[in-house]
């Protein structure tokens, strides 16, 4: 049985003072929630001031994003290791903003990926096509490509420890959401994809996040189906009482079985 896993990307959004205070109310309202696995993704500048809140509690935290690179003459980049050493847990990789509006490409992807493994982070790895390619009857294979590409030359144990984050470009931020049948469909898709490419216990082990207008009214929905391991909230999970709401809902589901 796969643990769900709702993670809050707060993107270039919240001051460290807000963020922190937007963590203080996260961890009393989500003390009790210990069923489910959770993640926040604030801005770098504030890490710091977030993990020092989460400090003691059931949440972890994620940065948004690394070079590849260890260090050296890369003027505004962070690498895994410099995150590992705030007390960062997870890294997203591969987001459709940083592939559509900063140019990363799929070797990018790939290099990030082993970065964060070396350098001792979990990545939740960003996949999903756009409405034209959608409506090109592209989906899948976009989908299926981006997989393959950030996870190439992974070993079957890392394999098993990524988190896929399944994030259709045209449902991001846009208010229209992938409907509970596509979003079951494209996840097990993926998961076809990594039985067929890896030991069948990396299948069977790896999550599968949806990511897309999650919100509270749309969580338990989307999270009833098979192969929706969680989720990966924006705009929701800037304000504490909608990300906790979409947490209760995971937490509901796994009360019911």
């Amino acid at each position: 049985m796969r643990r769900m896993f709702i993670a809050g990307n707060w993107k270039m959004n919240r001051s460290p003072t807000e963020a922190a205070s937007l963590a203080d109310q996260l961890k009393r309202s989500l003390l009790d929630h210990t069923s489910v696995d959770i993640a926040v993704a604030p801005t770098a500048l504030a890490i710091p001031a977030v993990i020092a809140k989460l400090k003691h509690s059931n949440i972890h935290v994620a940065g948004q994003n690394i070079h590849h690179q260890t260090s050296g003459a890369y003027t505004g980049e962070i690498s895994a290791e410099m995150l590992r050493s705030t007390g960062c847990e997870y890294v997203l990789i591969g987001h459709s903003e940083r592939r559509h509006k900063f140019g990363e490409s799929k070797e990018n992807t790939q290099q990030k990926v082993q970065a964060a493994f070396r350098g001792g982070l979990l990545p939740i790895l960003c996949v999903g096509e756009t409405l034209e390619q959608r409506q090109a009857g592209q989906a899948a294979m976009v989908t299926t490509q981006q997989v393959a590409a950030a996870m190439a030359f992974l070993p079957a144990d890392q394999a098993a420890a990524v988190t896929i984050a399944y994030e259709p470009v045209w449902a991001i931020g846009t208010g229209h959401t992938a409907s509970p049948t596509q979003a079951q469909e494209m996840h097990a898709i993926i998961r076809d994809w990594l039985r067929k490419n890896y030991p069948l216990f990396v299948s069977k082990q790896i999550r599968i996040q949806y990511g897309g207008s999650v919100k509270p009214h749309n969580a338990a929905a989307l999270l009833s189906q098979a192969d929706v391991d969680g989720a990966l909230v924006g705009g929701a999970s800037l304000q504490a009482d909608s990300f906790t709401a979409i947490i209760e809902a995971a937490v509901a589901l796994k009360k019911a079985g």
